[in-house]
């Protein structure tokens, strides 16, 4: 029995697909069929396919056509071709758009079944395929996680394990801890590594449009709806979905995941139909959901639905140890990603050369606090490639408006970071003007007072512009932010 294999007949003469779909019905295939181009379309759109007979003629469209769209849509699809205007040339066409054979009506339906059993193994072999290339993405995963401190080294082992279950996990940590890094491990050492890994931060789509992006819509749902849209979770169905800032969703989708986390099954937006997939949901969040849940912000059902297994990532300042490994691994893959596309770093540096932390440098690493975390960090390196007149970052490449002096550098204090900005919520904070003595006590003690935390990031980022010479992609880069952002931010600032 072919149990589960979906098969779609799309060809316009609706007595052959009757006797097809009778035919391959009784051998187990799970049968579809469309008598047009643009339902047939629709159809891959909500669902995926093993196999497809496909009339090279129909009434709307170019069946030739139709196959690269299919093709590209669903790379895994099998194409099987059928026509009464059987020639070579149509054959070649078809093979050479990928079909994998072509067959003239009227169809030897055994020859067909046999013919689509072979597609079928051959589509096995090619999945079978990915899977090994899944296994070099699982030790590119146990790459990517750098860190040799004890609590790494637990924290992988924890993840090793949890993956290779479907339990919900949440995932918790500060801003820049590597969460996502986390999730993307869950999923390639799991059993759904061959399938889907899709990622969505709650906390970047807007409200409105969070259960169309989750659950999809139909044709017409809404304003501007001019098509069908799968939803993530169709998207991700066998595989694993990512749904990052978690605790950013509104109450009222809350509702809707918890009770898709429960049964498998959904509604697209605009459409009736119950539609069941099998997803494994990973979670992430920097929020304490707990004190959330208490403040009515989110609910407490879903919150015990999320947390079947929590992982707690540490911060940085916590696994001081992965500090200088951490860093090398930035300047490796920035110089590398530098080189790939075709500039260097630094004017005067030879591409072939490599580049390293003074011993003054790493002791600063080893005493600032990060509260940036990773993401800190890779800013820190890509900023020090940059600025590095030599092979050897200083202290003033990481930190300019500090200049050599280690011991002015604050550890509590954090270089502005977006998302480090937002959770201080706006809070003033106070912090020693760095500059000249003589200058502080011309202006004032009011340079060396209390400064919002909206005063010390307009600063930084004029300084920043003046350190890139007004060049707005090497600045938002060093401020870790977009482009755009950082337009939005200098008109703010005026």
């Amino acid at each position: 029995m072919n149990v589960h294999q979906r098969v779609l007949i799309l060809d316009d003469e609706e007595d052959l697909r009757s006797i097809l779909a009778q035919r391959l019905g009784r051998r187990g295939y799970e049968i579809m069929e469309a008598a047009t181009a643009q339902e047939g379309m629709a159809l891959l759109q909500e669902t995926i396919f093993e196999a497809v007979l496909l009339d090279i003629r129909l009434p709307d469209g170019d069946g030739l056509q139709l196959l690269q769209a299919m093709k590209k849509r669903q790379p895994d699809l099998q194409v099987i071709m059928l026509t009464g205007h059987g020639t070579l040339e149509s054959a070649i066409e078809a093979m050479k758009a990928g079909a994998y054979d072509y067959l003239t009506k009227p169809c030897n339906l055994s020859e067909l079944e046999i013919t689509l059993q072979k597609a079928l193994e051959q589509r096995k072999l090619m999945v079978e395929n990915t899977g090994l290339r899944q296994v070099v993405h699982r030790q590119n995963a146990e790459l990517l996680i750098i860190g040799d401190s004890e609590k790494m080294r637990s924290l992988k082992a924890m993840t090793r394990k949890i993956a290779q279950t479907d339990t919900p996990v949440l995932l918790q940590g500060e801003s820049g801890t590597g969460k996502e890094l986390f999730a993307r491990a869950l999923h390639v050492w799991s059993p759904r590594s061959g399938q889907a890994y899709i990622p969505l931060n709650a906390g970047a789509v807007h409200e409105t449009l969070m259960e169309s992006e989750l659950f999809g819509h139909e044709k017409g749902a809404f304003t501007g709806a001019n098509a069908v849209k799968l939803g993530l979770v169709e998207m991700a169905d066998q595989g694993t979905l990512f749904l990052d800032e978690i605790g950013e969703m509104p109450l009222n989708l809350q509702v809707k995941l918890l009770r898709f986390m429960e049964t498998g099954e959904f509604r697209r937006v605009g459409d009736n139909r119950l539609r069941r997939v099998n997803v494994r949901i990973v979670t992430a969040t920097n929020r304490n959901l707990p004190e959330e849940v208490k403040a009515g912000r989110f609910r407490k059902d879903l919150y015990y639905r999320l947390t079947g297994m929590v992982l707690h990532i540490p911060p940085l300042r916590e696994r001081k140890g992965d500090i200088l490994q951490l860093a090398e691994h930035f300047l490796r893959t920035g110089l590398r990603r530098h080189t790939l596309q075709g500039g260097n770093p630094a004017q005067d540096r030879s591409q072939s050369q490599t580049i390293h932390l003074a011993p003054e440098t790493q002791e600063a690493l080893l005493a600032y606090d990060f509260p940036g975390n990773v993401r800190e960090l890779a800013h820190l390196m890509e900023r020090g490639m940059i600025l590095a007149e030599g092979p050897l970052i200083r202290i003033r490449d990481l930190w300019p408006e500090h200049g050599e002096g280690r011991s002015s550098i604050q550890t509590e204090l954090p270089l502005p970071d977006e998302e480090r900005a937002a959770e201080m919520d706006e809070k003033s904070i106070k912090t020693e003007r760095q500059g000249d003595q003589a200058e502080q006590e011309n202006q004032g003690d009011v340079l060396a007072g209390y400064l919002t935390l909206a005063e010390i990031e307009k600063d930084y980022i004029l300084a920043t512009m003046k350190k890139v010479d007004g060049n707005k992609a090497r600045a938002a880069r060093l401020l870790g932010i977009s482009v755009r952002n950082l337009y939005r931010k200098m008109e703010e600032y005026s």
